[in-house]
């Protein structure tokens, strides 16, 4: 008898739709790999005095001394750090308490649909939102005044751009909060993994042991490495980020990052040596974060592991749980009350301090800003567009050579997806820039478009593999068997299966795309304006009125694209079935 053959009868024909399909993991590596190379050594020529550009080919520590010499750098680089650490911190900690108290709960499904807009929602129209409420003439304020206050004129407050950087470390936990809920959210909706959790912490609650007791013991510590990359991820933005410290933060001086894009835009150009050697300096700010958060991981299991073993079942799970619920509670009527002040700004009009509503409202501002968005609606949605669509298509081809090839794409390939995460934008932006600008200096949308490429993948990719890995292979293996081509198999029985899960995606990658703002600003070089760009510049000096009304346009245009993937398929659906 021969032998039977035990492999996929995928792997049988080798037509170009296979080739392209092996390839794609290589040409991910490359897309990924060398603008963010490409970029950081864009970025450490000129920071040691190599700049052809301007006539400098001397190597030298020039940019380095510029920079040591900057008033306020060491201020500068301590509210990145403790901004970007302190955020992270307790986005992870509230994470792991909601989800320690809501574990196995219909809540925790509830709190997901509450939080899951914040996730599409741009940095730059949150922060526009917090600093609206905290500001002394915001809601906090007017709600507050004067029965508790007793103030009738609006006081010189410390929110926001206080100088110590809490108004940034707000804004950025309001913000990656839900991001790291959902992703861990994702990772329990897996039936496997989500199943042997959930066993688990059953097990738990029988022997005993408190519900929130049992998630930190039992589920925690198989959980947090699934997340490590994602809180990694998030550490390293925090720490570089532009749009929160730009509008929420202080001025004098900024954070590291806002600090090296003024110098980068300045119309001085020698001012790109001192930035590009802070952006260098950004770099080993953020890598030292990073080393720091992964060493802090082994000396927390060192000190708790007699806390995992020693068999205590309470640990005051009740208080803890009671503390969960009012933090819960508080952040999302924060972040409501957040929004329906920026609305009613974009609404007001005569507003007088310490009314807690506006005394007119008036369409005025919605019709002023219509007559000048057409350009940045066109730029924002066509960059939106391309991107999402190259992303889509990426990402596809390369979870479609996972079951080409009967494995998992490798945990470097994996890594890498989150390279253009974990290295701060800000530190290798720049070098891109310069590489592009020596290419083509023609091509701004093009440049865009590959930039923003850059963020928007990894988002696609997370969003669509947990699908693609769960669809059921019998069908694939029976088409093939009938004598289906791969190409036939992923087109006619994959995709349509994954409907749902592509135009989630797809509004996914949209969201991110119009919420990018330093890339924008920077492979534009100024010539491509975006929604996000003229929000941010509102934000920095129009009025409250005007900026309210771009950040809602902002919220708006990733919302609308999530109605349309949830509302589409129930459409498709009932059609299919009349």
């Amino acid at each position: 008898m021969s032998p039977i053959n035990t492999q996929s009868p995928l792997r049988d024909h080798r037509g170009l739709f296979t080739r392209v399909i092996t390839f794609s993991p290589k040409f991910l590596l490359t897309l990924l790999i060398l603008p963010v190379l490409g970029g950081l050594l864009g970025v450490l020529l000129p920071a040691f005095g190599w700049t052809p550009a301007l006539k400098q080919n001397a190597i030298g520590l020039q940019g380095f001394q510029a920079l040591w010499q900057t008033p306020g750098l060491v201020k500068m680089m301590t509210l990145s750090l403790t901004t970007g650490f302190i955020s992270t911190l307790f986005a992870v900690i509230l994470t792991f308490m909601i989800l320690a108290a809501f574990f196995n709960s219909p809540w925790l499904n509830r709190i997901q649909r509450l939080l899951s807009p914040i996730l599409v929602i741009p940095h730059a129209a949150a922060a526009i939102a917090v600093g609206f409420l905290i500001a002394p003439s915001g809601m906090i304020s007017r709600l507050l005044s004067p029965w508790l206050t007793e103030w009738e004129l609006a006081p010189n407050g410390l929110f926001p751009h206080d100088e110590f950087g809490l108004s940034i470390i707000l804004g950025l936990i309001l913000k990656e909060l839900p991001f790291l809920l959902l992703v861990a959210l994702g990772i329990l909706a897996q039936p496997e993994q989500g199943k042997k959790f959930r066993q688990h912490h059953k097990v738990a609650i029988n022997l005993g042991y408190n519900p929130m007791t049992a998630f930190f013991k039992v589920i925690l510590p198989s959980l947090y490495p699934l997340l490590r990359l994602p809180i990694l991820a998030v550490l390293a933005y925090a720490s570089a980020s532009v749009e929160m410290p730009l509008i929420l933060g202080p001025n004098t001086p900024p954070t590291l990052a806002v600090a090296i894009m003024h110098w980068f835009n300045d119309v001085d150009l020698n001012l790109r040596i001192k930035a590009s050697a802070g952006a260098i300096v950004q770099f080993m700010l953020t890598g030292g974060l990073l080393i720091t958060w992964l060493g802090a991981e082994k000396i927390i299991k060192v000190l708790f592991h007699h806390f995992l073993t020693n068999g205590e079942r309470e640990y005051g799970g009740f208080y803890w749980q009671k503390i969960t619920i009012f933090l819960t509670t508080f952040i999302i009527g924060f972040i409501t009350l957040a929004f329906i002040g920026l609305i009613l700004w974009s609404f007001a009009g005569y507003w007088r301090f310490p009314a807690a509503l506006p005394e007119q409202l008036v369409l005025s501002h919605f019709k002023a800003a219509l007559t000048h968005i057409s350009e940045p609606l066109f730029n924002t949605l066509a960059i939106g567009l391309v991107t999402t669509a190259l992303a889509i298509v990426i990402t596809l081809l390369c979870l479609e050579s996972e079951q080409l090839n009967d494995k998992k794409l490798s945990r470097f390939i994996r890594f890498i997806i989150y390279l253009p995460l974990l290295v701060p934008s800000i530190a290798f932006l720049f070098g891109l820039v310069w590489l592009q600008q020596l290419a083509n200096t023609q091509t701004a949308f093009f440049n865009v478009a590959l930039t923003h490429l850059l963020f928007v993948l990894p988002y696609v990719f997370l969003s669509l593999a947990s699908s693609y890995r769960q669809l059921d292979p019998r069908f694939a293996y029976v088409a093939a068997s009938l004598g289906a081509s791969p190409q036939k198999v992923f087109f006619q029985i994959k995709l349509p299966q994954l409907f749902a899960p592509i135009l989630i995606a797809t509004a996914l990658g949209l969201a991110i795309s119009f919420g990018q703002y330093l890339p924008t600003l920077l492979a534009g070089g100024g010539r491509i304006n975006t929604i996000t760009t003229e929000a941010v510049a509102f934000a920095n000096g129009a009025s409250r009125r005007t900026s309210a009304v771009y950040a809602l346009i902002q919220m708006l245009l990733p919302l609308l694209g999530f109605i349309v993937a949830w509302i589409l398929p129930k459409c498709f659906f009932k059609s299919s079935h009349s």
